[in-house]
């Protein structure tokens, strides 16, 4: 969105992030009286108990998160959730903002008190982070509910939710909406296909290469006849480079856009009132799923907050908020078993046949470089 989104613009803007003085922060808040600082706290009870974490973080008092749009996978209502029910205020930069743009700021700004205290990555992105030594290790409290494969095993980051590839489709403008990628290669579409962000930035668009990629005959370690698809929908003209927003959209400037199904199902439902019949389908030549990952900053200023905001995204509380946002929850089949999945919200997913697989760190690793040498040539021109 913009120049390098992975997430969609925010139509309820939030607040900038207060922009502080320089310098490192002081840490007499994030410490109990018996030494426990939460800068090195590694869980709750590592802390002293999830009251003293509590305490400490209500006297901090401040979260700066960075790139949480309100309307990406019902994050405006996580927000609000999180701020009612500890009195701690978020304050988050660049809505908008790209998973690079986060990992930006924490190098830039290391030591200073406005550097974010915690991330929300695609995938690929935690794990380049991780690599980088930019996150602190920290096991909330329901870290052994998190299925192996979707965290680190050194806790630096873990998966918290996500969907599959789809493709939103405005049937007022386009007289048959595609279903498959397939479809996108038609000659109806010219000039109506866009993406979510840049693959090279943005986690949402990254998938929409992979899935695209798996439609064409490429494969988790073959990311390729991704990027040879979108070179032959920009020759045919059907490829758009404007980055599809909600606003995008409601303009008719992306009629047909490739996105994660939490979010097109979403927007399915904020269009209505404005008159876009937005119609959502999870293609089946190119089933791609993949999640996001959450970590805390191992410079955040605000430790104490930080951890307890992990504690409450995977909270049952938290984990059902995203839920009611189309997106399908980390935790959703331990909190099946567990009886406090909310159903109704579940009974709302978009459907999609078959058991999801992902690629492993060292295929989104190629994957990303792969991209990287190649995605401005496939478009360009």
């Amino acid at each position: 969105m913009t120049v390098s989104l992975p997430r969609t613009a925010a139509l309820g803007v939030l607040a900038a992030l207060a922009l502080s003085a320089c310098g490192a922060a002081p840490d007499n808040a994030s410490t109990t009286a018996d030494g426990k600082n939460a800068a090195t706290a590694t869980s709750a009870a590592d802390f002293g108990g999830m009251d003293k974490l509590v305490a400490a973080a209500k006297k901090e008092g401040t979260l700066n998160a960075i790139a949480l749009p309100r309307d990406w996978a019902n994050y405006g209502a996580l927000i609000d959730g999180f701020q009612k029910k500890y009195g701690i205020k978020i304050s988050v930069e660049n809505p908008d903002g790209s998973s690079q743009d986060e990992i930006n700021a924490v190098t830039s700004r290391k030591g200073q008190t406005r550097a974010p205290d915690v991330l929300d990555l695609g995938s690929s992105f935690a794990l380049s982070a991780a690599q980088q030594g930019l996150l602190a290790p920290y096991k909330v409290a329901s870290y052994g509910d998190i299925p192996t494969g979707q965290k680190d095993p050194q806790a630096r980051w873990y998966n918290d939710y996500g969907g599959y590839i789809s493709i939103g489709c405005d049937a007022k403008r386009v007289k048959t909406c595609p279903t498959t990628f397939a479809d996108l290669l038609k000659p109806q579409y010219k000039g109506q296909v866009a993406l979510n962000g840049n693959p090279t930035k943005s986690g949402s668009a990254f998938g929409g290469v992979y899935a695209a990629s798996l439609a064409s005959g490429g494969s988790f370690d073959d990311i390729q006849p991704g990027l040879d698809f979108f070179a032959k929908i920009k020759k045919n003209g059907n490829y758009t480079p404007v980055e599809s927003t909600p606003a995008t959209v409601e303009k008719g400037e992306t009629p047909i856009s490739i996105d994660w199904d939490y979010l097109n199902a979403g927007y399915a439902d904020e269009f209505k009132s404005k008159g876009v019949d937005w119609k959502v389908s999870v293609p089946s030549d190119g089933q791609f799923s993949q999640y996001y990952s959450q970590a805390v900053n191992k410079g955040a200023p605000h430790p104490a907050a930080a951890r307890l905001w992990q504690e409450y995204l995977y909270s049952t509380e938290g984990q059902n908020l995203w839920l009611k946002g189309y997106a399908r929850p980390a935790l959703m089949t331990a909190m099946e078993k567990a009886g406090t999945l909310d159903k109704t919200a579940a009974a709302k997913l978009p459907k999609v046949s078959g058991t999801p697989s992902f690629p492993t760190e060292a295929q989104q690793a190629k994957a990303k470089t792969v991209l990287g040498q190649g995605w401005a040539k496939a478009v360009s021109g």
